[in-house]
């Protein structure tokens, strides 16, 4: 998980070499985002009570996974993906938004991305992030546990948090969200990440996806060590291939440990 404001403040130099605030522009477009308007108000009053305005930017089945939990907690949920998933949304008790400005001008607290590997950079060119506030925290979410998260390892890195209390307190209460859930919490850089991920993740995919190439099958004899290898396979091939090629491809570690692999089978 990567969390991040993708705004910072904006400061002015002064003649004395000091620094003042800019006056905030001219509002020139009805519909544009204003910095002191009764939604924003209205959020930060909600914001305050413990809950949090998340917007959650690709709602098919891991956005919809994600959006039980975030609604049992009782957060205000916004939805937004490019299929019309109204109706899930609706029973999930979120609100979907077709239009990602109409999702945008709702100014949530947290714009959680829900997407693959592969459409990340496309789905956040999409997004008009100048229509959100500019102390919006974005976070990218990338795996689940279908069984519950007890005891799972939730890893994450914090970026541009900075040292306002405001955004610090929220970036706190959502990662508790993960830790109510019983989360194992984890702190650590995307490229350390990257590269344990390169075994627990690429590795585990690719024996998995080898394996069921051989078409095994159960019998009235498999031992233990047997009936691992085909929940191996079950796990890994029930995810879409999508995601076992952005494991390869944005993960510069996973070439590396493919070669050994090779290696390894050829001696």
């Amino acid at each position: 998980m990567i969390i991040s404001h993708p705004f910072t403040p904006t400061l002015g130099a002064t003649s004395a070499g000091g620094y003042k605030r800019f006056r905030p522009p001219a509002i020139r477009a009805m519909d544009a985002s204003q910095l002191y308007d009764r939604e924003s108000q209205a959020s930060d009053v909600l914001e305050r009570r413990g809950h949090l305005k998340i917007a959650i930017v690709g709602f098919g089945n891991f956005g919809q996974f994600l959006a039980q939990t975030l609604a049992r907690q009782g957060h205000n949920l916004l939805a937004h993906s490019r299929s019309d998933h109204s109706a899930a949304a609706a029973s999930l008790g979120a609100t979907f938004f077709s239009d990602p400005n109409d999702l945008c001008e709702q100014h949530p607290d947290v714009v959680l991305l829900s997407t693959s590997i592969l459409s990340t950079t496309a789905v956040l060119r999409s997004l008009p992030i100048q229509r959100l506030r500019r102390n919006t925290l974005f976070a990218d979410v990338l795996s689940s546990g279908k069984n519950g998260w007890v005891g799972l390892p939730l890893v994450f890195e914090k970026v541009r948090i900075g040292d306002s209390g405001d955004r610090a307190d929220r970036c706190k209460r959502f990662l508790d969200i993960f830790q109510r859930e019983g989360c194992r919490m984890v702190e650590m850089s995307c490229a350390e990440h990257d590269a344990n991920a390169a075994e627990s993740q690429f590795l585990t995919h690719t024996v998995g996806r080898l394996l069921a190439k051989l078409d095994l099958k159960s019998s009235a004899v498999d031992t233990k060590g047997y009936e691992a290898l085909l929940n191996l396979v079950e796990n890994t091939c029930s995810d879409s291939f999508e995601l076992y090629n952005g494991l390869f491809m944005y993960n510069k570690n996973s070439t590396e440990l493919l070669e050994r692999l090779i290696w390894r089978l050829i001696l």
